[in-house]
Order: structure tokens, then sequence, then C-alpha cells
């Protein structure tokens, strides 16, 4: 339950959340649970800067495997519920992007709202939140924060299969 996956997130499905990030903007990319540095590895892959990219775990043995993997990419040994104050000594402009492998469903209500209220604390206005679920429906009650939000892709090459949700504060042009 710590982690909240049966098995590691598959590359396939790390591709296809990375695939989701604005490629026509500048600025950093949060990740929310850096985890073993599968979807790091991901987002790597389809061409994010490591010094555009900043990740974020909280377990100790998770973040020092992270830095070890990865030198270049800002690891930050942290909580996404304090994300705002994890990322204000780095003085960074609106992020790009927030792409999270945190098991939301399995978090309480509360956690998993602080979570999101700090995602949009840090995001553009134009950015995404792109998160992922195993189960049917949205992992983020898009109602309560206003947001517009799809599955934008559906990956069966995943164990178990995963769908990849996408969420605005305000629909894409």
């Amino acid at each position: 339950m710590r982690l909240g996956a049966i098995a590691p997130s598959s590359r396939e499905l790390a591709l296809a959340m990375a695939r989701l990030v604005p490629s026509d903007r500048k600025g950093p990319v949060v990740e929310l649970g850096g985890g073993t540095g599968v979807i790091t590895r991901g987002l790597l892959e389809t061409g994010i800067a490591p010094e555009d990219l900043i990740v974020i775990e909280r377990d100790p043995t998770l973040h020092a495997l992270l830095r070890k993997q990865f030198p270049s990419v800002h690891i930050l040994l942290g909580d996404a519920t304090e994300l705002s104050q994890l990322l204000a000594p780095m003085h960074l402009p609106p992020v790009r992007a927030v792409v999270s492998g945190l098991p939301l469903l399995s978090m309480s209500k509360p956690v998993q709202v602080k979570i999101v209220e700090e995602a949009l604390k840090v995001l553009g206005k134009e950015g995404p939140i792109i998160q992922f679920t195993y189960g049917p429906f949205s992992p983020i009650a898009r109602r309560r924060f206003g947001l517009v939000g799809r599955v934008a892709e559906r990956v069966f090459a995943n164990l178990p299969p995963a769908s990849v949700w996408e969420y605005w504060q305000s629909r894409p042009v």
C-alpha cells in the first residue's frame, strides 16, 4: 500500500504520460512521486531537458535511488502536499505540466485535495495535470477544482492496464 501499485509502471505508460507534456512551451515540468524512475526516464526520453525536470519523492530510499540514476535532474525529497513550499526556493516560472505517478485513489480525500491544490498553485494556466489511474473513473474531482479533463490514452501494456487522464484549468485551444 505504501507504493500504491502491484508492479512498477511500464515504459509504455511512462511514454504515454510524457507525450502529453506540451512541447510548444518552455518551463519546468514537475513529476510527483518519482518512485523507481520509470516515468522520469520516459519524460527524459521524450525530450524534456534534465534541467527542466523536477521530481518530488517522499521516500528517502527511492529519493537516493533517483538521485543516483538521474544526477542531472532536480530530485527533491518531500511530500506533494507541500509542493509550492518545496519549489519556492527555486524561484521558478509557472510550471509547464505536472505529471503524477501518485496513487491518488488510495489516498484520503483531504490528501488528494491538498495535492491537486498544490499542483494548481504552481501550474501555468495552460499547463495540464497528467495523472494515470487503474480505476474506471477520473482520479481527480474535476468539478470541485473547476477542471476540464479527459482520458487521453489507455495503456493495456501495463500491469494492471491504466488510463492516462489530462486536466486543464480551461479548455485547451
